[in-house]
């Protein structure tokens, strides 16, 4: 006997014992009586050798045809058996989900239907799902078993034929009378049944997933028979489970978009995805996954997203502002599954931190225009606060959004650009952007990096070069930074040359060499500056050793240092006479030693220390260039008498802005009163006098005067103006340049291609107007630079 397991027994065709022909209808009777006992799992009493022989013959007798249909024909009658009897009844009573009632009173009874409840909507369902999973398990041995016996049929008559094999046509047959039986309807109902199943689950229910995942794989196993590749699941059941989540979805955005805030209906659609992802992994096919992904995503994301992003009380805008981290880790996973571009976020974020940007700016900008309403600062030093906290707070807003790029986005490249387009975009729309950053550094430079390991100061200096990469006009910062690094070598106010270079260094490897060119000179005409006063201390030693004033000069090259300090009119001043002798002194000693060279002196960089006798004792001050030329005029006046405002100015020519800087340190300032006023005020006026106030005193032998400085820092508009027409002028040297230094490479070049080789050859310096690149282009032509072609108008040739 043979056992009735899934292993295949091997079979010779038996001898042929019998040449004459073979009655069908006996041996099909055989046959058919075996495969019933098949189905009542009897197997075990059949001899599958004499079963064997019996369809051998059949088939070696040419009656293979009606073996084939004969087994159609049986199998087909015994499904529809088994769907009548075993699985109708099991499909009636979960059909409609209901339980039925009667009423009865007064001899009259009715019969009303009750809604099953979720746990035996659950139970029942689940049954019918294990009964026809039994069928089929049966369904497919029994086809295994009978396959053996008709494995000749299948080698010769099948294969020949291209008809289905047994296993197959008997795999077929169940298709087509247990799952697509027109009477009872068994399919739709598996696959109601699955999806009220998924239903339950999706509303927080538990169900029976094994089931489920068995009839899943029967209908994986049902293939089509016209369609290559698809099966019944995939046919039948899919597009009912997809129209199905269509359906769920579409009800479940609207049901959160109106119970969630943006924070909740991240959370829930991160649940959903991952629900569904483990649905199709766990029971359902494979194949599903992504189609189900994508409808949760079209209509919880896709449809939706933006208005999660700019919901007022809980979008984008409240996870920035609340450090709300998670959310927006989430939110970014979201909008890229759907968006590879992610066009809402950046769109999103590009918007908010032009609006920060924006409310940084008008804050500043109020501060410059009302000064005097800002609080805790007085008038004067609230512009140059303003500008500090702009900085400041620029630069904090792009270290929040670093973090926030980096710890919930990925470091996303795309997300990067455009929060630089946004940085810059308002930061430039700050005119005096340029201006403030240069503050800032030089703020920490003279002070702000005191006590400041190496490391520290170069995060800090980091920091600024952040911002000033953001700025387009580039040329307008080297303006001011020059002005301000200018101001910190002459008066030795920097904490270091070190870090002063390693500043130079960073902003080399930002913009290229020719940007820091003058700021190294400036450095090396310090350098120069010493050895030549080192040469000119001894010679002076040589010549002169009982001169009783040291000099020390920096000696500047003009084009290296800032236009300012070298403009002889604004720095005029007529120096007390043995001070001028020294100055013909050292211009001798340099002229003989570098001749052709001319020497401009610049007293308003200048300092000096002097010793004065007061009635009670003797100090020695510290105190500017122009506050030593005016004290020295009360050298030959006697005791009481003065001078007035404008008897002071006369004798020394000192630009009205320095002396009265220097008069009120003189004078004004309570604890070096080293001059008395009269009458007595903050202000100084022409009408004013002044004389040596010999009862001074002071606890300290040595005393530091400063002067009274503009201690708001920023320029005034009238300083401003003075800047941009300087700037102004230089893009106008340095387009003129680059127009022929193209032409002169290119020889013929159109007027667009022109345009946009020197926007390219200035971008690096400044953003240059083609309004501007137009007239200098003018220039060149009347200048005789170049010349319009005959032929084409819009065409320019290069003249030698």
């Amino acid at each position: 006997m043979m056992s009735s397991g899934k292993s295949r027994v091997k079979m010779r065709p038996p001898r042929n014992r019998d040449s004459g022909d073979v009655n069908f209808d006996e041996s099909w009777a055989v046959l058919s009586t075996a495969m019933q006992e098949m189905y009542r799992k009897n197997a075990s009493r059949l001899s599958y050798e004499e079963l064997y022989r019996t369809a051998y013959t059949l088939v070696l007798k040419k009656h293979a045809e009606r073996l084939y249909n004969s087994f159609k024909t049986f199998v087909a009658q015994h499904l529809r058996d088994i769907v009548a009897t075993e699985l109708a009844p099991l499909a009636s009573n979960t059909a409609n989900s209901l339980l039925t009632s009667t009423i009865g009173g007064g001899g009259v009874t009715s019969t009303i239907a009750v809604p099953l409840a979720a746990a035996d909507k659950r139970e029942g369902g689940i049954r019918f799902l294990k009964a026809v999973k039994a069928q089929w398990d049966d369904h497919c041995l029994c086809m295994r078993m009978i396959s053996d016996i008709l494995m000749y049929m299948d080698r010769v008559y099948c294969k020949e034929l291209q008809l289905p094999l047994i296993y197959d046509a008997g795999l077929a047959l169940f298709r087509d009378h247990v799952i697509r039986n027109n009477e009872f309807q068994v399919g739709e109902h598996i696959y109601a049944i699955i999806l009220d199943q998924i239903q339950l689950e999706r509303d927080g229910d538990i169900v029976d997933t094994s089931a489920i995942k068995a009839a899943v794989l029967m209908l994986e196993s049902l293939t089509e028979d016209k369609i290559d590749g698809e099966t019944v699941y995939s046919r039948s059941f899919e597009p009912k489970f997809l129209r199905s989540s269509v359906e769920f979805y579409t009800t479940e955005t609207e049901k959160l978009s109106r119970e969630c805030d943006s924070s909740q209906y991240l959370i829930k659609t991160e649940k959903r995805l991952q629900e569904e992802y483990e649905r199709a992994m766990s029971y359902l096919s494979v194949t599903s996954e992504p189609k189900i992904t994508k409808i949760v995503e079209e209509n919880l994301i896709t449809k939706n997203i933006v208005s999660v992003i700019r919901s007022d009380a809980s979008g984008l805008t409240f996870m920035i502002a609340n450090d709300r981290l998670d959310d927006l880790k989430r939110l970014y996973r979201l909008c890229k599954r759907v968006d590879p571009e992610i066009t809402d976020l950046r769109g999103a974020l590009n918007a908010r931190v032009i609006q920060q940007g924006a409310e940084i700016n008008q804050d500043a900008l109020e501060v410059l225009k009302h000064p005097d309403k800002s609080k805790g600062v007085t008038a004067q030093n609230a512009a140059t606060a303003a500008a500090f906290k702009w900085v400041e707070e620029v630069l904090g807003l792009k270290e929040n959004y670093d973090r926030i790029l980096n710890g919930t986005m990925d470091g996303d490249n795309q997300i990067q650009t455009s929060l630089t387009n946004a940085f810059s975009s308002f930061i430039n729309q700050m005119n005096r952007c340029s201006e403030f950053l240069s503050l800032f550094i030089d703020d920490n430079l003279k002070k702000g990096l005191k006590g400041k390991t190496e490391d520290e100061a170069e995060a800090v200096l980091d920091r600024a070069i952040t911002l000033f990469r953001y700025i387009a006009d580039k040329d307008m910062f080297e303006t001011y930074y020059k002005t301000h690094l200018a101001k910190r070598l002459l008066g030795g106010r920097s904490i270091s040359d070190d870090v002063e270079r390693m500043m130079i260094t960073k902003l080399k490897m930002e913009v290229g060499f020719s940007f820091t060119t003058k700021l190294e000179g400036m450095f090396k005409d310090m350098k120069v500056s010493n050895d030549i006063m080192q040469e000119y201390k001894a010679h002076v030693q040589n010549t002169d050793p009982e001169r009783t004033i040291d000099l020390t000069v920096s000696v500047l090259t003009s084009t290296n240092w800032p236009v300012s300090l070298s403009t002889v009119e604004s720095h005029t001043c007529v120096y007390p006479p043995e001070i001028e002798r020294i100055k013909r002194s050292f211009e001798k000693f340099y002229v003989d030693r570098h001749s052709g060279r001319v020497l401009t002196w610049n007293p308003n960089m200048g300092n000096a220390d002097i010793r004065v006798a007061f009635r009670k004792r003797k100090h020695e001050l510290n105190v500017s260039t122009y506050a030593m030329v005016i004290l020295m005029l009360f050298n030959d006046l006697a005791d009481g008498e003065s001078l007035t405002y404008e008897e002071i100015k006369a004798a020394t020519s000192i630009p009205d802005n320095e002396l009265i800087r220097n008069l009120q340190s003189l004078a004004v300032v309570p604890k070096t009163r080293i001059l008395i006023k009269q009458p007595m005020s903050k202000d100084i006026n022409a009408a004013d006098r002044f004389s040596f106030n010999v009862e001074f005193e002071s606890q300290y032998i040595r005393i530091k005067i400063p002067t009274v400085a503009y201690i708001n820092k920023t320029e005034t508009e009238t300083e401003r103006k003075g800047t941009m027409d300087k700037v102004d002028e230089l893009r106008r040297y340095q387009t003129d340049a680059a127009i022929v230094r193209i032409m002169k490479a290119r020889k013929t070049l159109e007027h667009n291609i022109l345009v946009a080789e020197v926007t390219g050859q200035l971008s690096s310096h400044f953003h240059p107007d083609a309004a501007l690149i137009k007239k200098r282009i003018d220039a060149m032509l009347e200048r005789e630079y170049i010349e319009r072609s005959a032929e084409n108008r819009q065409m320019y040739h290069y003249l030698a």
